[in-house]
Formats: structure tokens, C-alpha cells, sequence
């Protein structure tokens, strides 16, 4: 009895409400019953994709004109018991519009995939494009920067200028020199 009176203390709480169980966070919820049946969606957006290329094929149209020949021939030339579809051929007309009713959506889902997949693909460019801007743009500042570095820096022809000019200038001291020294002699 006392088992059952805790339980109970447990279930209703100090206030009296009725509480469910605490769900454990340690096991997976089970699966709930819906209405709607569970698909894979990348699963049916590539069988969408098959089936729009296939569509979109000359093999599509032959495979598609022949079985309108043998339909229309077979309701045509056939044994009256053997017809199943007679002139107006309202089989035929229901089961061309079936197929544009399927091929139609399964196309868009298609097209829709595609533009995801080339927004994605655009996206990854613009970054690329964005870093190449970037490496080019560090790449210029620093040829610039070692092109004015380059202006500080003695160049072969300046030091030769500079050290011709040292020579002049002691080849005159030189001389000054002499001549003050033959002048006191």
C-alpha cells in the first residue's frame, strides 16, 4: 500500500495535478504514429532528378511516340473484343495528362535541386573570388612596398658614381696637398 501511495504522490504532485512521467533523456523517444508516410527527401529528389533527365531525353520521345503508334493502332486495327480503348481514345488522352501530372512536379523538383546546387556552387565561386581579390590586393602592396624599398637601396651605378666622386674629391685634396707642401718646403 505504501508503494502505491508514493506513486501516486509522485504522479499528482503537492498541488494535486496529474503529471505524466518524466521522459528519460537517456533512450531515444520511441517513433510516433503520423499520417503523413515518412520518405527520405534527397532519396526522392534524386529519383526526381533521373526521372526529369530521363524526360528531357530524345530516347523519352521515341519510347513515348511508339507507344502512342501501338495504342492508336492496336484500338484501331485490334478485334472489337480485344479494343480497350475506342476512337476518342479517352484512355489514352487520361493517360497522357496522368504523366504530365507526374512529370510536371517531378521536373520543378528538379529544377529546384539544380538552383539549390548552383546557388551553393555560385556561393563557394564569390568566396574563391573573394580571397583571390584579397591575395592580389596583399600581393600589390607588397610590390609596391619592395619597389620603394628598392628606391633606399644603393644601386650598382650609384655606388660606382659615389666612389668616382670620393676619387675626384681626393685626387683634388691630394693635389691641395701637394701644393700647400711644395709650398713650404
Amino acid at each position: 500500500m505504501a508503494n502505491e501511495d508514493r506513486a501516486r504522490a509522485v504522479s499528482t504532485g503537492a498541488t494535486g495535478i496529474v503529471r505524466t512521467p518524466r521522459v528519460r533523456l537517456d533512450q531515444p523517444k520511441p517513433p510516433r504514429r503520423r499520417l503523413v508516410p515518412d520518405y527520405d527527401p534527397e532519396a526522392f529528389g534524386r529519383l526526381s532528378e533521373r526521372i526529369a533527365r530521363f524526360l528531357g531525353t530524345g530516347r523519352f520521345i521515341v519510347w513515348m511516340t511508339l507507344v502512342i503508334i501501338v495504342w492508336v493502332a492496336w484500338n484501331i486495327f485490334a478485334p472489337s473484343p480485344l479494343r480497350f480503348d475506342q476512337y476518342p481514345f479517352i484512355f489514352l488522352t487520361l493517360m497522357l495528362s496522368l504523366q504530365a501530372s507526374y512529370a510536371a512536379p517531378l521536373i520543378l523538383l528538379a529544377q529546384n535541386r539544380q538552383d539549390d546546387r548552383d546557388r551553393v556552387t555560385h556561393e563557394q565561386d564569390r568566396k574563391q573570388n573573394e580571397r583571390s581579390i584579397a591575395d592580389t590586393e596583399y600581393l600589390t602592396r607588397e610590390i609596391a612596398a619592395l619597389r620603394m624599398g628598392l628606391g633606399e637601396v644603393a644601386t650598382r651605378d650609384w655606388i660606382r658614381s659615389e666612389l668616382e666622386d670620393l676619387m675626384r674629391d681626393l685626387d683634388d685634396r691630394g693635389a691641395l696637398f701637394r701644393a700647400e707642401s711644395d709650398e713650404d718646403r
